[in-house]
Protein backbone atom coordinates (compact mmCIF):
# COMPACT_ATOMS: atom_id res chain seq x y z
CA UNK A 1 0.00 0.00 0.00
CA UNK A 2 1.50 3.38 -0.76
CA UNK A 3 2.11 5.42 2.68
CA UNK A 4 1.96 8.29 0.85
CA UNK A 5 -1.54 7.92 -0.24
CA UNK A 6 -5.36 9.27 0.53
CA UNK A 7 -6.54 5.60 1.58
CA UNK A 8 -3.30 4.65 3.74
CA UNK A 9 -3.58 8.03 5.80
CA UNK A 10 -7.68 7.38 6.47
CA UNK A 11 -7.02 4.10 7.71
CA UNK A 12 -4.19 4.86 10.03
CA UNK A 13 -5.99 7.52 11.16
CA UNK A 14 -9.06 4.93 12.10
CA UNK A 15 -6.84 2.47 13.06
CA UNK A 16 -5.55 5.24 15.77
CA UNK A 17 -8.27 6.42 16.61
CA UNK A 18 -9.85 3.01 17.73
CA UNK A 19 -6.45 2.46 19.98
CA UNK A 20 -7.08 5.31 21.83
CA UNK A 21 -9.73 4.95 22.14
CA UNK A 22 -9.91 1.79 23.70
CA UNK A 23 -7.13 2.42 26.08
CA UNK A 24 -9.00 5.32 27.36
CA UNK A 25 -12.17 3.09 27.57
CA UNK A 26 -9.68 0.49 29.54
CA UNK A 27 -8.05 3.17 31.49
CA UNK A 28 -11.74 4.74 32.66
CA UNK A 29 -12.96 0.84 33.77
CA UNK A 30 -9.65 0.84 35.62
CA UNK A 31 -10.19 4.22 37.39
CA UNK A 32 -13.83 3.83 37.82
CA UNK A 33 -13.81 1.65 41.51
CA UNK A 34 -11.24 4.46 42.83
CA UNK A 35 -13.39 7.20 41.34
CA UNK A 36 -16.66 5.68 43.17
CA UNK A 37 -14.63 5.32 46.33
CA UNK A 38 -13.52 8.82 46.39
CA UNK A 39 -17.20 10.08 45.33
CA UNK A 40 -18.73 7.88 48.50
CA UNK A 41 -15.77 8.91 51.32
CA UNK A 42 -16.44 12.65 49.94
CA UNK A 43 -19.64 12.33 50.53
CA UNK A 44 -18.95 10.69 54.45
CA UNK A 45 -16.94 13.82 55.26
CA UNK A 46 -19.95 16.01 54.16
CA UNK A 47 -22.15 13.50 56.14
CA UNK A 48 -19.74 13.72 59.43
CA UNK A 49 -19.05 17.99 59.19
CA UNK A 50 -22.87 18.06 59.67
CA UNK A 51 -22.46 16.44 63.37
CA UNK A 52 -19.22 18.61 63.72
CA UNK A 53 -16.71 15.67 62.97
CA UNK A 54 -13.75 16.51 60.56
CA UNK A 55 -12.35 13.72 58.79
CA UNK A 56 -10.28 12.90 55.97
CA UNK A 57 -10.83 10.33 52.93
CA UNK A 58 -8.83 8.08 54.35
CA UNK A 59 -10.57 8.03 57.45
CA UNK A 60 -14.39 8.91 56.62
CA UNK A 61 -15.06 5.48 56.23
CA UNK A 62 -14.24 3.96 59.43
CA UNK A 63 -15.56 7.66 61.17
CA UNK A 64 -18.92 7.34 59.28
CA UNK A 65 -18.68 3.46 60.59
CA UNK A 66 -17.93 4.43 64.73
CA UNK A 67 -20.60 7.42 64.54
CA UNK A 68 -23.86 6.60 62.18
CA UNK A 69 -25.51 4.27 63.86
CA UNK A 70 -28.70 3.70 61.29
CA UNK A 71 -29.71 5.09 58.31
CA UNK A 72 -33.02 4.63 56.38
CA UNK A 73 -35.63 6.07 54.03
CA UNK A 74 -38.60 7.98 54.49
CA UNK A 75 -41.63 9.77 52.88
CA UNK A 76 -43.87 12.68 53.58
CA UNK A 77 -46.12 11.00 56.45
CA UNK A 78 -43.01 10.30 57.95
CA UNK A 79 -43.01 6.30 57.06
CA UNK A 80 -39.98 4.06 56.64
CA UNK A 81 -39.51 2.89 53.37
CA UNK A 82 -38.31 -0.57 52.95
CA UNK A 83 -35.77 -1.87 50.86
CA UNK A 84 -34.75 1.28 49.89
CA UNK A 85 -30.63 2.51 50.49
CA UNK A 86 -30.09 6.05 52.58
CA UNK A 87 -26.77 6.03 51.26
CA UNK A 88 -27.22 5.86 47.44
CA UNK A 89 -30.74 7.23 47.54
CA UNK A 90 -30.11 9.61 43.97
CA UNK A 91 -31.27 13.29 45.64
CA UNK A 92 -30.91 15.15 42.31
CA UNK A 93 -34.13 12.44 40.95
CA UNK A 94 -36.01 12.83 44.24
CA UNK A 95 -35.77 16.27 44.21
CA UNK A 96 -37.66 17.01 40.86
CA UNK A 97 -40.62 14.79 42.53
CA UNK A 98 -43.43 16.77 44.44
CA UNK A 99 -43.51 16.47 48.06
CA UNK A 100 -45.85 13.56 48.43
CA UNK A 101 -43.30 11.42 45.90
CA UNK A 102 -40.34 12.44 47.51
CA UNK A 103 -38.24 9.59 49.06
CA UNK A 104 -35.70 11.38 51.45
CA UNK A 105 -32.80 9.73 53.45
CA UNK A 106 -32.01 9.79 57.29
CA UNK A 107 -28.93 8.97 59.02
CA UNK A 108 -29.20 8.38 62.98
CA UNK A 109 -25.87 9.24 64.52
CA UNK A 110 -24.65 9.19 68.08
CA UNK A 111 -22.27 11.75 69.31
CA UNK A 112 -21.22 10.94 72.95
CA UNK A 113 -25.00 9.27 73.90
CA UNK A 114 -27.00 11.61 71.98
CA UNK A 115 -28.74 11.03 69.64
CA UNK A 116 -28.81 13.62 66.08
CA UNK A 117 -30.77 12.71 63.11
CA UNK A 118 -29.07 14.01 59.84
CA UNK A 119 -31.51 15.17 56.75
CA UNK A 120 -29.66 15.19 53.51
CA UNK A 121 -31.21 18.33 51.22
CA UNK A 122 -30.88 18.97 47.55
CA UNK A 123 -31.87 22.31 45.58
CA UNK A 124 -30.92 25.18 43.16
CA UNK A 125 -28.65 28.46 43.57
CA UNK A 126 -27.69 30.68 41.08
CA UNK A 127 -25.89 28.16 38.32
CA UNK A 128 -26.39 25.04 39.40
CA UNK A 129 -27.67 22.52 41.80
CA UNK A 130 -26.71 22.83 45.71
CA UNK A 131 -27.13 20.41 48.42
CA UNK A 132 -26.14 19.67 51.72
CA UNK A 133 -26.97 17.88 55.58
CA UNK A 134 -28.98 19.14 58.02
CA UNK A 135 -28.50 17.58 61.82
CA UNK A 136 -30.89 18.06 64.41
CA UNK A 137 -30.92 17.03 67.93
CA UNK A 138 -33.02 14.36 69.48
CA UNK A 139 -35.90 16.74 69.78
CA UNK A 140 -36.06 17.06 65.62
CA UNK A 141 -36.70 21.08 66.33
CA UNK A 142 -32.96 22.52 67.10
CA UNK A 143 -29.98 22.64 64.40
CA UNK A 144 -26.97 20.76 66.00
CA UNK A 145 -25.01 20.87 62.53
CA UNK A 146 -25.18 21.97 58.67
CA UNK A 147 -22.75 21.90 55.84
CA UNK A 148 -23.93 23.26 52.25
CA UNK A 149 -21.64 22.29 49.18
CA UNK A 150 -23.08 23.54 45.63
CA UNK A 151 -21.43 22.50 41.81
CA UNK A 152 -20.50 25.73 39.87
CA UNK A 153 -21.75 29.28 42.35
CA UNK A 154 -19.41 32.08 42.16
CA UNK A 155 -16.11 31.88 44.30
CA UNK A 156 -16.51 34.45 47.03
CA UNK A 157 -19.85 35.31 46.61
CA UNK A 158 -22.55 32.36 46.52
CA UNK A 159 -19.77 29.96 46.70
CA UNK A 160 -19.53 31.25 50.42
CA UNK A 161 -22.01 28.59 51.32
CA UNK A 162 -19.42 26.06 51.50
CA UNK A 163 -17.82 27.96 54.30
CA UNK A 164 -17.75 27.14 58.00
CA UNK A 165 -18.37 31.38 58.53
CA UNK A 166 -22.22 30.47 57.00
CA UNK A 167 -23.03 26.83 57.96
CA UNK A 168 -22.10 27.55 61.61
CA UNK A 169 -24.74 30.09 61.63
CA UNK A 170 -27.75 27.31 61.50
CA UNK A 171 -26.10 25.79 65.08
CA UNK A 172 -28.75 26.40 67.57
CA UNK A 173 -31.74 27.68 65.10
CA UNK A 174 -34.97 26.10 65.52
CA UNK A 175 -37.78 24.73 62.69
CA UNK A 176 -40.56 24.52 64.70
CA UNK A 177 -42.94 27.76 66.14
CA UNK A 178 -45.58 26.61 68.32
CA UNK A 179 -45.88 23.22 66.23
CA UNK A 180 -46.08 24.72 63.18
CA UNK A 181 -43.13 24.14 60.92
CA UNK A 182 -41.27 27.72 59.65
CA UNK A 183 -37.90 26.09 58.74
CA UNK A 184 -35.01 29.22 58.34
CA UNK A 185 -34.86 32.19 56.79
CA UNK A 186 -31.75 33.44 54.54
CA UNK A 187 -31.52 36.95 54.85
CA UNK A 188 -29.34 39.20 53.42
CA UNK A 189 -27.54 41.80 55.90
CA UNK A 190 -26.17 41.82 59.47
CA UNK A 191 -27.21 40.76 62.91
CA UNK A 192 -29.99 38.03 62.18
CA UNK A 193 -30.05 37.12 65.48
CA UNK A 194 -33.52 35.07 65.19
CA UNK A 195 -34.42 31.40 65.99
CA UNK A 196 -35.38 30.78 62.55
CA UNK A 197 -33.07 33.09 60.85
CA UNK A 198 -29.28 33.39 59.59
CA UNK A 199 -27.91 36.32 57.45
CA UNK A 200 -26.91 35.50 54.13
CA UNK A 201 -24.09 36.22 51.89
CA UNK A 202 -23.15 39.14 50.73
CA UNK A 203 -23.08 39.76 46.86
CA UNK A 204 -24.56 36.16 46.73
CA UNK A 205 -28.51 36.81 47.37
CA UNK A 206 -29.59 33.98 44.60
CA UNK A 207 -27.85 31.52 46.28
CA UNK A 208 -28.96 32.50 49.61
CA UNK A 209 -32.12 32.60 48.69
CA UNK A 210 -31.86 29.14 47.04
CA UNK A 211 -30.71 27.57 50.79
CA UNK A 212 -33.55 29.39 51.97
CA UNK A 213 -35.72 27.60 49.58
CA UNK A 214 -34.21 24.14 49.55
CA UNK A 215 -34.37 24.35 53.31
CA UNK A 216 -38.24 25.21 53.55
CA UNK A 217 -39.08 22.53 50.53
CA UNK A 218 -37.58 19.82 52.37
CA UNK A 219 -38.29 20.28 55.82
CA UNK A 220 -41.71 20.65 55.25
CA UNK A 221 -41.28 17.67 53.36
CA UNK A 222 -39.52 15.79 56.73
CA UNK A 223 -41.61 17.35 58.71
CA UNK A 224 -44.09 14.11 59.51
CA UNK A 225 -40.98 12.72 60.27
CA UNK A 226 -39.76 15.33 62.82
CA UNK A 227 -43.10 15.23 64.68
CA UNK A 228 -43.35 11.42 64.58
Amino acid sequence: MNRQGNLYTFIYSIVLVVLVAALLSIIAMWLQPTQNENIENEKRQKILSSINISSTREESKALFEKYIINQFVVNSKGDTIKDENAFTLDLAVEAQKPCEEKLMPVFVANIDGAVKYILPVYGKGLWGPIWGYISMNEDKNSIYGAVFDHKGETPGLGAEIATPAFSNQFDGKTVFENGEMVAIEVEKGHGHTGTHEVDGISGGTITSKGVENMLKTYLNCYESFLKK
